[in-house]
């Protein structure tokens, strides 16, 4: 029986696919999907542009290759303040051999990104999530695609100098791992990020334009400088990590097992509950909210969790532009955390060059689309345990991002755009 009869169960506990049960977009909505359409009839690029504010800065944070946008009344100023927000990041080459033309590569065209988020669970370096950050040749919004960390795909032999692996079938997720395995440090995030490059590129096609691990935990961070993040919380959710005994005393409220599933209920502890509804959360409240993924109230499990991060990194985003930068005394604590979020592989181009270039991207342009249509596609694999299928119309998907044709895609399965 899969694993997925009941609570989900994978390689490690952090498990995020888009969601399962999200509502589909409502007429209005899906309307002006992706570009902001009147009728559906304009075509993508032609929309009207928002009205930008000339007196003051704008900042733009596209996740994970730390695209930070700033532009304001003077030259000297803009290349002053991306440079204080580039400055903050780490840089290193993360691509590797997935990508071997570095050297004359331009940020015209369209581009795409892959995300990493990590997981250290166990002892194994495995990437939690993998998302596509693809950016059309247009340059006014951004798709997020999520590969699901359980895909069962065919991972190619690589050398780290270390452990060399065979290459084989297995999931997604353990292609960092195998990358990564007796290495440290750097090493071990360049070579496990190459070989995940690698595995990708061998089932999409895709070359990774360019390349970032992002740190969840430094999102934290980023809100203990804003003071709170507000967003809608889509399903009622109860942490397995955070509670409280009836003094008040911080406690676990569930016992876990090595691989983070769930063990039983400790006696005594009140677990958080996030209830349906809208919240302002603390920087601890938000981390703890997008970890769960074990009690949430539309048993979509990974999926759901996968989409409350989403959900997360657009309200910080749109936080950080509409609440950050109006503080003088919040934006160099601001940029300094945004920019430890993250390692980021420019891919050859600069990170002012991708700065600039994704100016006109503001966090509402950031469209999710939901791999499998959000919904389990498991099979046992003997020796891998349940692994995700990547479903035919997903494999389309894929291909119209390589093809930059993801317009097309999402006009014709608008129910696969993931709602907020």
């Amino acid at each position: 029986m899969s694993a997925y009869a009941g609570t989900p169960r994978g390689l490690d506990h952090a498990v995020s696919y888009a969601p399962q049960n999200a509502a589909k977009p409502s007429p209005g909505r899906a309307s002006k999907s992706p570009s902001r359409r009147a009728g559906g009839t304009t075509a993508p690029g032609t929309r009207k542009r928002r009205r930008r504010d000339p007196l003051w800065a704008r900042l733009l944070v596209v996740i994970g290759a730390t695209l930070m946008m700033i532009s304001g009344v003077t030259v000297v100023g803009v290349k002053g303040l991306v440079g204080a927000a580039t400055s903050n990041v780490t840089q290193q080459n993360l691509i590797g051999a997935a990508n071997t033309e570095r050297q004359h590569v331009s940020i015209k065209g369209a581009k795409t990104i892959l995300l990493v988020g990590l997981d250290g669970q166990g002892g194994m370096m495995r990437s939690d999530s993998n998302i596509l950050l693809h950016i059309p040749a247009s340059h006014d919004r951004a798709y997020l695609v999520s590969l699901p960390r359980d895909s069962y795909v065919r991972i190619p032999a690589y050398d780290n100098g270390k452990v060399p692996y065979g290459g084989g079938q297995n999931k997604l997720n353990s292609a960092f791992a195998y990358g990564s395995r007796g290495l440290t440090g750097d090493k071990a995030l360049a070579h496990g990020f190459e070989l995940l490059s690698l595995t990708i590129k061998d089932l999409t096609g895709i070359t990774p334009d360019a390349g970032a691990i992002i740190d969840f935990h430094g999102f934290k961070q980023v809100v203990q400088v804003l003071g709170k993040v507000c967003m809608y919380v889509d399903e009622d959710t109860t942490s397995i990590h955070i509670g409280h005994t009836a003094d008040g005393k911080r406690a676990a409220p569930y016992k876990i097992n090595p691989d983070g599933t769930l063990h039983h209920k400790i006696p005594g502890v009140t677990a958080n509950f996030y209830a349906k509804g809208n919240h302002c959360f603390t920087p601890s409240q938000a981390l703890d909210f997008v970890r769960q993924r074990d009690l949430l109230a539309n048993n979509d499990f990974d999926y759901g969790r996968q989409r409350h991060q989403q959900q997360l990194i657009k309200a910080v985003l749109k936080q950080v532009v509409n609440d950050g930068l109006s503080s003088p005394m919040k934006l160099p604590g601001l940029l300094s955390a945004v920019g430890k979020t993250m390692t980021v592989d420019g891919g050859g181009i600069s990170l002012e060059d991708w700065a600039f270039a994704m100016r006109g991207i503001n966090p509402d342009d950031m469209i999710t689309i939901k791999t499998n249509n959000g919904k389990f596609n498991s099979q046992s694999v003997p020796g891998v345990g349940s692994a995700e299928i990547l479903s035919e119309t997903s494999m389309q998907l894929l291909q119209a991002v390589k093809d930059d044709t993801v317009d097309n895609f999402v006009l014709a399965h608008p129910d696969w755009v993931a709602t907020s």
